[in-house]
């Protein structure tokens, strides 16, 4: 049983740092370091409770967050400071996922890709989702509100993650469906474009 919670607490962390890397990490270090629902202690994931990695993460946020101020709400989802994010989502991702399964036993290692993969999907989704909902904002303060509704999500995500591990599967389940169904969007204007011709 240790082993389920431990497995759905990583995908829901994961996918948590995938939508939003930042808020996720910060929750689970904190709750961590208080051994409260999540206790990276037992293996060689415990840097993600000590407070040298809490404060670099809360450094990385504020200068994420002072940049998306700053920069164009179009801007922010793309360039190198995008990437620079999207990098950390995934890595955040996989460490968490496989701290959470370090916790019980000695398969930490087996939830870096699995981490990863759950970082990457959420984090394709999320961009896809934003992408179609700022396109049809025009006003700025509103564009600029999605990325705060993204870390509200990532940062309850990841709370219900800790408290009720296995509701991350729901979540997970649902960004499949969001998956599939922005596709099936975009190959239907894909088509339309194609008929216009």
């Amino acid at each position: 049983m240790d082993l389920f919670l431990d497995i759905t607490l990583g995908i829901g962390l994961a996918t948590a740092a995938g939508l939003r890397p930042f808020l996720p990490a910060l929750l689970a270090g904190a709750l961590a370091s208080s051994d409260l629902g999540v206790d990276f202690d037992h293996g060689s994931f415990a840097f993600l409770e000590h407070r040298w990695f809490l404060a670099i993460v809360v450094i990385v946020l504020v200068a994420a967050w002072a940049h998306a101020l700053r920069a164009r709400p179009e801007s922010v989802e793309e360039g190198p400071v995008a990437a620079a994010a999207g990098g950390l989502a995934l890595g955040l991702g996989a460490v968490l996922f496989a701290g959470s399964l370090a916790q019980h036993s000695d398969l930490g290692w087996i939830g870096l890709p699995a981490g990863l993969a759950c970082a990457a999907l959420a984090q394709v989704v999320s961009r896809g989702v934003l992408s179609r909902a700022r396109r049809r904002l025009t006003d700025v303060q509103a564009q600029r509100a999605l990325g705060l509704y993204a870390e509200a999500v990532a940062l309850a995500l990841a709370a219900v993650s800790i408290l009720a591990p296995p509701v991350s599967l729901l979540a997970l389940a649902v960004l499949v469906r969001l998956l599939l169904a922005g596709r099936r969007q975009d190959g239907a204007r894909y088509a339309g474009l194609r008929i216009l011709r």
